[in-house]
């Protein structure tokens, strides 16, 4: 029946007049158990489909006739408009939940966590006092988002006055209060005091999942204390549980500061055994890591991975690879004197670097020098070269790079075209700068909305 409801309703033609059916047949139904129970699955079925008005209207209906409604079902219909509606919305029908005495601590719980969403914490709270003279009290989870939030602002006195409510209402903690409060303590290094909640949790019986750990271990990781931290690892795994990119990525982080990097390449090793992707973070921790360790030629061949697996390098991968410029040129003059050569990935990381520093005399030797090598510059020399053109006003030099760019017969990429089409922009060159463009689109490539922004504020 539900199934043939859904159908119908999302069909749009066959429940125009679904409470005039209701109530000329009412009187010829031997039981009223059909109306109410049909009446509910109705509401339901409004409610799944966002038909928030039409399920306010059988709500209404049944209220109206003294049918029983059921607060499971106003549970689906609070979801469905906390997902889909406004706060407004939300706020009117849970009143009339309460005036209907239809309200359970669970969707107290749901309207907690929507204001909570909103940045209205002391709204949620005066919600929560008048509930209570009406015999329902707050439980663990609706504790949970209120500790949850003022985690988020960072509100210490806050986090402690909601523990002792919950000690003084003698609600227990469950794991999820745990992560929050160690996962809180860790990021503010409080480290005895995560320490001392984590062993609480394992007193009480309570099992810690991989987010309780991961907390835990970056906390150890974070303070140099790697032995602890690759204890909890050795724990977590031998109770069943799989370590997350989170779990490798605090544990690459700790021995890269130390400078164990040996112990980094085997943690990488075991991440993709077990199937994770590095991710972002990753990547970057492992090139600082390299960098750190003067390890400059691992920090390129790192930043080549990542490049081939489509992660873009962000500005805390550049500014790091420009920390290490000064010792990767001093590398770059140790290998030329020995007969090595450099391979054009480092030359194009070592140019993109000093670009991103404000340097751009040196890219220009370096491309001679990697020329002279017998290199040719591939299309991420170039995009550096016109980026960094681009960024100094000097417009004629970038369009000369990019001509040449057709003219060796390179691709050019969105980052290309978006460096010299910012460029033209600012320049106040809007019609060529619209041409290529034009151009851009023509080739098959899609850039975000900004970029269309940037050349419409060009115009005015």
């Amino acid at each position: 029946m539900k199934n043939v409801l859904h159908s119908a309703v999302r069909d749009g033609r066959a429940f125009v007049s679904i409470l005039d059916i209701i109530n000329m047949r009412q009187d010829q139904l031997d039981e009223s158990r059909f109306v109410v129970k049909f009446c509910d699955m109705l509401f339901r079925v409004y409610a799944d489909n966002k038909m928030f008005g039409d399920a306010v209207e059988v709500f209404d209906y049944m209220e109206g006739s003294g049918f029983k409604i059921d607060e499971r079902s106003c549970m689906v219909f609070l979801l469905a408009l906390k997902r889909f509606s406004t706060l407004e919305n939300c706020l009117g029908f849970f009143m009339r939940m309460i005036k209907s005495d239809l309200v359970t601590v669970y969707s107290l719980t749901v309207m907690v966590d929507l204001l909570c969403k909103k940045d209205m914490v002391e709204d949620s709270r005066k919600l929560v006092d008048k509930l209570v003279s009406k015999g329902i009290k707050p439980n663990v989870f609706t504790y949970n988002t209120w500790i949850n939030s003022y985690v988020k602002r960072k509100d210490d006195d806050a986090i402690d006055e909601i523990l002792k409510l919950m000690e003084k209402d003698q609600v227990g903690y469950n794991v999820v209060t745990f992560t929050l409060l160690i996962d809180w303590y860790a990021s503010s290094e409080k480290t005895t005091d995560a320490e001392t909640m984590f062993e609480e949790m394992h007193k009480k019986g309570i099992q810690g999942d991989v987010f309780v750990y991961n907390s835990i271990i970056d906390l150890n990781c974070k303070v140099g204390n790697m032995k602890r931290a690759f204890a909890l690892f050795d724990e977590m795994t031998g109770k069943g549980l799989l370590p997350s990119v989170q779990t490798y990525g605090a544990l690459i982080n700790g021995v890269c500061k130390i400078g164990r990097m040996e112990a980094a390449d085997m943690l990488v090793t075991e991440m993709q055994r077990n199937g994770i992707e590095l991710n972002l973070v990753i990547y970057n921790t492992l090139i600082d890591g390299y960098c750190r360790n003067e390890m400059v030629d691992e920090a390129h061949e790192v930043l080549v991975i990542m490049k081939n697996k489509g992660i873009d390098a962000d500005e805390f991968t550049y500014n790091t690879i420009a920390s290490g410029l000064l010792e990767a040129r001093r590398i770059f003059q140790e290998m030329n004197e020995k007969g090595h050569t450099p391979n054009i990935v480092a030359y194009n990381a070592l140019i993109d670097g000093h670009i991103k520093k404000g340097k751009l005399a040196e890219p220009k030797k370096l491309r001679d020098e990697m020329m002279n090598w017998g290199m040719k510059p591939d299309k991420y020399t170039y995009t550096s070269l016109i980026h960094g053109e681009c960024i100094y006003g000097k417009i004629e030099e970038a369009l000369k790079l990019f001509r040449e760019m057709s003219e060796r017969g390179l691709p050019k990429s969105l980052v290309t075209y978006t460096a010299i089409i910012s460029g033209l922009a600012k320049a106040g060159r809007s019609d060529e700068a619209f041409a290529l463009y034009d151009g851009m689109i023509e080739a098959g490539l899609k850039p975000d909305d900004s970029l269309y922004s940037l050349l419409v504020g060009s115009l005015h």
